[in-house]
């Protein structure tokens, strides 16, 4: 794994002896592995299922193959059932950093990063989604030490793109995801909550598990005290000149209604909701996953 941009060696290094990792597959927040159904210490034979790019060739029956001219793989009843399916917000606004050493967009994409490691590296399947106002890009589940590097080289070359819309990212998301699992989504969350939520309703009436990430600035959650200033919406190139003490109240408001809105919706829908500064480190995003 040497050399990618998000995923560094020192984190690797400390991702092998994270706490959270060994918490996460004992109590099943992360892995959700349901308990084994074998008996004995052997490893019994489950059921077919038809195979997706990322799974490993090795479990291909080649016997099926020739008898149907396509590809399933035998499981068994030791192999983890879930998957993680990592959806990265790569809107214009996720590449603003304000003050902050990196953007929105970098931050979760280290977190992105090192969350696909950790899934893999316990025997999970992880998938990863790129959207703005469209998905556009999207990545099956795999468990390959080659999905991994395909998931990595792909966030390395990510650019901010266009408009936020989560909620049409998530509607037509829904068909690509065939089996329920942890879903994490990670973004600024610049979209009506109530959309988001509407959005959502497939995917918890189907028993998904559901984790969102808010990622916000120093800067967005409190205006700088400056001189006169000239904000630029990233979005949809808008602008507006002002002194930031004439705006601060209205906007603090604004802010803390947009945030307790997607609290509460996500409390009433039992939603895993947490807000993230990112001049904090990461690793902090870890801890949600298991509280």
């Amino acid at each position: 794994m040497a050399g990618h941009r998000y995923l560094l060696p020192e984190d690797i290094r400390k991702l092998q002896t994270f706490e959270f990792a060994a918490r996460a597959v004992v109590e099943g927040y992360l892995s959700g592995r349901h308990r084994s159904r074998s008996r004995g210490s052997s490893i019994e034979f489950h059921e077919y299922r038809e195979y997706t790019p990322g799974d490993d060739l090795k479990l291909v029956d080649w016997r099926v193959f020739a008898r149907s001219d396509r590809h399933f793989l035998r499981t068994f009843e030791q192999e983890t059932n879930l998957e993680c399916h990592i959806f990265l917000d790569s809107s214009a606004s996720m590449g603003f950093s304000g003050s902050s050493p990196i953007s929105k967009l970098e931050y979760g994409s280290f977190f992105a990063a090192a969350l696909s490691y950790l899934v893999i590296r316990y025997g999970d399947r992880v998938s990863l989604q790129l959207f703005d106002d469209k998905i556009r890009e999207f990545f099956p589940p795999g468990s390959t030490g080659s999905h991994l590097n395909l998931l990595l080289n792909t966030l390395e070359r990510n650019e901010p793109g266009n408009e936020t819309s989560l909620a049409e990212a998530l509607l037509r998301s829904k068909p690509l995801l065939k089996r329920k699992g942890i879903l994490v989504i990670i973004s600024d969350f610049f979209d009506n909550p109530a959309s988001i939520f509407q959005a959502l309703n497939p995917y918890l009436h189907q028993g998904f598990r559901i984790h969102l990430f808010h990622l916000l600035t120093p800067g967005e959650l409190d205006l700088e005290q400056r001189g006169l200033t000239s904000y630029v919406d990233l979005e949809d190139g808008s602008r507006l000149i002002a002194h930031p003490s004439a705006l601060r109240q209205r906007y603090k408001e604004a802010i803390e209604d947009h945030i307790s809105s997607l609290r509460q919706l996500s409390q009433r829908r039992s939603v895993d909701y947490s807000l993230h500064r990112t001049d904090s480190h990461f690793f902090q995003l870890f801890d949600k996953l298991v509280n």
